[in-house]
């Protein structure tokens, strides 16, 4: 094959589609959300503790890493833990709406720690004994009195009510993954991908209760291109190129972007929102509102996602290769087990940059380092959320796995539904 020909005349079309920046229609987002989040009232915290106690312990990081960890085992589906982090931490902003002003800072501290603790004992209850033990490491530091008792009753009354509000929302796994029948054969249509050819997954997601979304086809991205089209051509021409497996065009650096990004991308950002968390100075409040916000975008987005997969059904690349002229061809990494378009990844990192975006700022205060589940060592450093959408929307069409259309299309369906999470936050954190 002459690459030098194919991989022209892909950059050139390329260079005519739209970029992905963030339109100036939803720009008011950052502005609405930053009044929603400074809206909540909150007394200056006092740093209150045993006199013989050191500098004062994060309580937002501790317990957002008592989540990560709690989240990090099992084999639950990716959109039903998000729903785990979104419910617990939903809770712990309400819960810190309005603190008292005696020891405000022990009532933040103990309805954090208690709201998260209740809600991730009731979504991941073989993890319970863990939790206990550092809800009691949490009160232990504080001291004995009214404002930790509030503190602790306020985050168990809202965990509780959540939870039943949240009760059959359709996220469970059975929900998330039923049986999907596979599609009869023809040009454009899904089948299942080797080498595993595994049944179509995910499918339930569409037909779950979002948090805030009115419907899962509210943001819909207009159908990919036409089989046979340019646009088509060219996105196919692009991966066979450089998602091979034996490509020769892809460069090592690219090989790596690939793998770095191949991972769940609630594994990946994990570290980026942390990195916001941590860096944030903030009241409590508003800290637990960004990980409230960031996680129920994400459900909506996981939600809205599977809808437009399955309403499309468009085909994997591999497919489409393998059925035109290279049935012999290879992408980089497997396939997962759902339909190209919009691409999954990059809904993910589109919602997650817009909700950061609006909260945090286009950057972070300091520079942050991630590691990745699929390369293992490997980290990068980064001070700005736009580049992890430009790698995301590269490392799929580099892994053989995704269109370029699918990546751009899945970019601005995240951005879509994080831009709606915004604008209604209100009717969650109250």
């Amino acid at each position: 094959m002459d690459l030098a020909g194919p991989a022209g005349y892909v950059t050139a079309m390329h260079r005519s589609w739209p970029k992905h920046r963030l339109p100036r229609r939803r720009l008011f987002v950052v502005t609405t959300a930053a009044a929603l989040l400074a809206s909540t009232t909150v007394a200056t915290p006092t740093v209150a503790g045993p006199a013989t106690a050191g500098p004062r312990v994060d309580t937002a990081v501790e317990w957002y890493d008592v989540t990560a960890a709690t989240i990090a085992t099992g084999t639950r589906p990716q959109v039903t833990s998000s729903r785990a982090w979104a419910i617990s931490w939903v809770a712990a902003a309400r819960a810190l709406r309005h603190a008292p002003g005696v020891r405000a800072g022990d009532y933040q501290d103990a309805a954090l720690a208690s709201a998260v603790h209740t809600g991730l004992s009731a979504l991941v209850p073989e993890n319970a004994a863990a939790l206990d033990a550092a809800l009691a490491t949490t009160l232990a530091r504080i001291p004995a009195g009214a404002a930790r008792d509030r503190g602790v009753a306020a985050g168990e009354r809202e965990a509780t009510t959540l939870l039943a509000e949240r009760a059959d929302d359709g996220l469970d796994p059975a929900s998330v993954n039923p049986p999907f029948p596979t599609p009869a054969p023809q040009p454009g249509i899904w089948q299942p991908t080797p080498p595993t050819f595994t049944p179509g997954q995910q499918a339930g997601n569409r037909y779950a209760t979002p948090f805030l979304l009115d419907r899962a086809d509210r943001y819909r991205p207009g159908p990919p291109p036409a089989v046979g089209s340019a646009r088509y051509r060219a996105d196919l021409t692009e991966v066979r190129v450089y998602g091979a497996a034996d490509s020769t065009a892809r460069t090592q650096a690219q090989t790596d972007t690939a793998t770095f990004w191949l991972g769940s991308s609630l594994v990946l950002y994990t570290g980026v929102l942390r990195a916001a968390l941590a860096q944030s100075r903030e009241p409590a409040a508003r800290r637990a509102g960004l990980v409230a916000v960031f996680h129920v975008a994400l459900v909506d987005t996981q939600i809205a996602t599977s809808d437009a997969k399955y309403a499309y059904l468009r085909w994997r690349p591999v497919t489409a290769i393998q059925a035109g002229d290279d049935p012999a061809w290879t992408p980089l990494h497997t396939t997962p087990a759902h339909p190209d378009y919009p691409s999954g990844h990059n809904t993910y990192s589109g919602a997650a940059e817009q909700v950061l975006t609006a909260l945090v700022g286009p950057r972070a205060r300091q520079p942050f380092t991630i590691g990745s589940p699929s390369q293992s060592g490997a980290t990068r450093t980064y001070d700005r959320w736009r580049p992890l959408t430009d790698e995301n929307v590269d490392a799929r069409v580099w892994s053989g796995i995704h269109t370029r259309s699918a990546d751009l299309a899945g970019v601005e369906l995240g951005r879509d539904v994080a831009a709606h999470a915004l604008r209604n936050a209100h009717r969650l954190l109250g």
